[in-house]
């Protein structure tokens, strides 16, 4: 029997996320291979739109054997055919459905550097960021469920449950919020291990509403790259470059992070130190997906949890830019509901949040 949650969702990817128009090009890339049932699904439901999609496969265990002995000139060759094909693209959908999380893990930390800065951000960052409609997500396979401790059924009614949201309700509940946040100065936050200070005067506040990654739900902003003071105890895992940290914590003097111990506080102060820019914060956003609840161990979900907020070292956001320039952009999530610590967040010295509730009448029905 047809999955009837599928085609919702590519209709939904595809009519909303990314408004795809007739005669379009919009290319479906399947990040690892599980995620095969909806790029089969987006690209009947694109050519029913009258659009022209194409379709492209990474094999994250074979990409790993290049990297480990990749030289400079590869990685830019790589780069550059990729680069090349998303400039033909008006739109893209990447699906991350690899079938092993930890698959690059282990790779030399130069490739990894040299990876990120001569692919990722020409061909991501730069090409498929700043020129085409795009939205990403995860698909719901075994390695997924494993990491999120669930059972294949139960994280496929998870899954769509958080995904197949009315995004256009959403945007409309998060404007009280997105104004506030536009009209603030000074922000306060206090929780756990957690005191921070910073301005995000005169940064634009955004929502995310389901056009840039499924499942969504966020405002989000950025500090005044030199105003964070401080330090935070973040409370989830999270995994980058195929490392998984937890008990991050950072001290900040003046925007920089000057101090950041982990359960792996080597690896952690290596991807800091791969650029300037990695040790200041590009994003601050509220997770507001009122299905959310719980960590499951994926940064497109965990960032979204109500009653979170994350704090991410590395490149600013094109919407709401601090001047932060960076080959990372790493979204570390607290969470601040009462059985996570709780805390407490203010806006020029007024209660804004409090365990991951909202105070503020004006703020009331982003409570689930």
């Amino acid at each position: 029997m047809k999955d009837t949650r599928i085609e919702k969702l590519a209709n939904q990817l595809l009519t909303y996320s990314i408004q795809i128009k007739q005669g379009e090009n919009v290319l479906i890339e399947l990040l690892g291979e599980d995620g095969s049932p909806l790029a089969k699904e987006l690209i009947k439901k694109a050519e029913e739109l009258g659009a022209k999609p194409y379709f492209n496969i990474v094999n994250y265990e074979i990409l790993r054997v290049m990297l480990e002995k990749a030289t400079e000139e590869q990685i830019k060759l790589y780069a550059k055919h990729d680069q090349m094909r998303m400039k033909d693209m008006d739109a893209y959908i990447g699906i991350r459905a690899n079938s092993n999380s930890s698959e690059l893990s282990g790779i030399p930390k130069d490739r990894i550097e040299l990876y990120n800065k001569y692919y990722t951000v020409p061909v991501h960052f730069e090409e498929r960021v700043k020129n085409t409609r795009w939205c990403i997500l995860r698909y719901p396979n075994a390695s997924m469920a494993q990491m999120a401790k669930m059972n294949q059924d139960e994280l496929e009614d998870f899954y769509f449950k958080v995904c197949n949201i009315d995004y256009a309700k959403m945007s409309k509940a998060m404007e009280a919020l997105k104004d506030l946040m536009n009209r603030t100065d000074k922000v306060h936050i206090l929780g756990d291990g957690t005191d921070l200070t910073f301005s995000i005067k005169g940064i634009p506040a955004e929502k995310y509403v389901g056009t840039f990654n499924i499942p969504d739900g966020e405002v989000a902003t950025a500090p005044v790259k030199t105003s964070v003071n401080g330090y935070i105890s973040y409370n989830t895992e999270t995994t980058y470059n195929g490392i998984t940290f937890h008990n991050i914590r950072f001290e900040f003097k003046e925007g920089k992070i000057v101090k950041a111990t982990s359960n792996k506080t080597k690896e952690l102060n290596e991807i800091l130190d791969v650029d300037e820019g990695a040790r200041y914060i590009g994003e601050f956003a509220l997770g507001l997906n009122p299905y959310m609840e719980k960590p499951i161990g994926d940064t497109l979900f965990d960032e979204k949890i109500k009653g979170s907020f994350h704090f991410t070292p590395g490149d600013s956001l094109e919407e709401s830019d601090n001047g932060n320039r960076s080959s990372i952009h790493w979204d570390i999530v607290n969470i601040q509901t009462p059985e996570h610590g709780g805390g407490e967040i203010y806006f020029d010295g007024v209660l804004v949040r409090k365990d991951g509730r909202f105070v503020l009448q004006e703020l009331e029905n982003l409570n689930p």
